[in-house]
């Protein structure tokens, strides 16, 4: 079991279509903490590189990595989440040097699920990189700090499960 000390500071992951900013905004909204889309943190090139169906690479990735990692270490104190796909671990370890109390939510789900999602939404990414993206995502490993959990449920379920699983607890309240 993680254990997170309030305020929290997460990084909702998973591939596209897995409904990271949704549960983001849940988590947020709960806490009364910041959640920031890590869309927001991609350069216009990166944007229109997607778009146009061609997975992003690691150089293409690293500076949008240390702009979300900066994000977290300026709402360390105060707590935060952020939605990032944090495909692999090494991803993952830019954001953790960055914040080293992060915790992760990695959302996954059926291939089937995701691409029907994926293909009734508004966004850059197109269901075509789908696939891409899962050859890339690499879980969570058992030292890092967080909790694999399927997207199947409701997002307040989700978060739900997700606060059970991680033990928040408030210095003055004692467990939530």
């Amino acid at each position: 079991m993680s254990r997170l000390t309030l305020p929290p500071l997460v990084v909702v992951m998973g591939i596209s279509g897995v409904g990271k900013s949704e549960i983001g905004h849940e988590l947020a909204d709960r806490y009364d903490i910041p959640y920031e889309d890590g869309d927001a943190f991609h350069s216009e090139a990166n944007i229109a590189k997607m778009s146009a169906g061609t997975p992003l690479t690691d150089d293409d990735r690293w500076p949008w990595l240390e702009s979300i990692g900066a994000w977290l270490h300026a709402h360390d104190e105060s707590g935060g989440v952020v939605s990032c796909s944090a495909l692999r671990r090494v991803y993952r370890d830019v954001l953790v040097s960055a914040a080293p109390r992060t915790t992760f939510l990695h959302l996954a789900g059926d291939h089937d699920l995701i691409r029907q999602r994926m293909e009734h939404r508004d966004h850059f990414m197109p269901v075509s990189l789908l696939q891409s993206q899962e050859e890339t995502l690499e879980q969570l490993e058992p030292d890092e700090n967080g909790e694999l959990l399927d997207i199947t449920p409701t997002p307040a379920e989700i978060v739900d499960e997700f606060l059970a699983r991680t033990e928040v607890v408030d210095e003055q309240e004692g467990p939530r």
